[in-house]
Parts: structure tokens; sequence; C-alpha cells
């Protein structure tokens, strides 16, 4: 049977990993894509490619985060560790299924590369919107995996009951 120790452990490590993923991606892959790739469209697609690992995981993560907390104690679902958890596992579903969509038809509809397309134009104006609410919503999603972290670091630092 799973302690409240095990449980809070699986929950750091998971999240911790998930938090890495999510870190390794904004600060360092999609900033080198952008400056090495010859076109603004290639570093685009690489990290388009690379997001929805980001997302799905980031689901599963806040899933197991959630049964973790609930399983072990059923008055859990009130904590903000799973509250956390649930604001994480939603911006990355809206993420994944919601806005992904949306910037995929927008693509779609660009005859040739976006940033090709005048400034005003209603596309890419549409793109860099999306855009903006994707990065929101990792950036959300990672502000939930580091309350999640923080609140299972200091849970483990009371004494525990099992």
């Amino acid at each position: 049977m799973l302690t409240r120790r095990g449980a809070s452990l699986s929950q750091i490590v998971i999240t911790s990993v998930w938090l890495g993923a999510a870190l390794l991606l904004a600060a360092a892959v999609a900033p080198a894509a952008f400056a090495v790739l010859p076109s603004r469209s290639l570093a685009g697609a690489l990290v388009g490619r690379v997001l929805p690992v980001i997302f799905w995981s980031g689901m599963l993560l806040f899933a197991s985060v959630m049964v973790l907390g609930v399983w072990t104690d059923a008055r859990s679902k009130y904590k903000p560790r799973v509250l956390a958890a649930a604001v994480g596992g939603t911006a990355c579903m809206i993420a994944q299924f919601a806005v992904d969509v949306m910037i995929e038809r927008v693509r779609a509809r660009a005859v040739g590369p976006i940033d090709a397309l005048p400034a005003t134009d209603p596309l890419r104006v549409a793109f860099g919107q999306l855009h903006l609410f994707s990065v929101v919503l990792l950036g959300l999603a990672m502000l939930a995996a580091t309350a999640v972290l923080v609140l299972a670091l200091r849970g483990e630092r009371r004494p525990s009951t099992p």
C-alpha cells in the first residue's frame, strides 16, 4: 500500500522531471531553434513537434498528482496541491486540444510561412495571439507544477503519518 510519504515522494519525482523538461524546452530548445535554424518556420516546426510531448506528459503528470493525492487521503481533494494539479492539467489540455488545433487551422489557411505574411494580415495576427496564449498556458502549467513541487516538499518536512 502506498503511504502518504510515498505519494509525496512520487509527486516530487514526477513533477521535477516534467518541470525540468518544460524548462529545457522554454529556456534552451526554443530559443536555440530560432537562433540557429535558417527560418522561423523550421524553428516553429521543431518546437511544434516537441510541445505536444510536453502537454501530453503534463496531463499525465497532473492527473497522477491528483490521483495520488486523493488515493492516499480522501480529504486531499481540497488540498492546494491537488488544486494546483487541476489548474496545470487544465492548462495543458486547453493548450493541446484547443490552442494547438486553432494554430494548425491558421497555418493551413496561410499561403506560405506565417512570418512571410504582412504584420497586419489577419492570419498572422491570429497566429500571434494563439502563440501568446499557448505560451501563457505553458507558463501557467509550469507555475502549477512549481506549486505542486513546493507543496510536496513542504509536506515532506513535516512529520509523516502513515
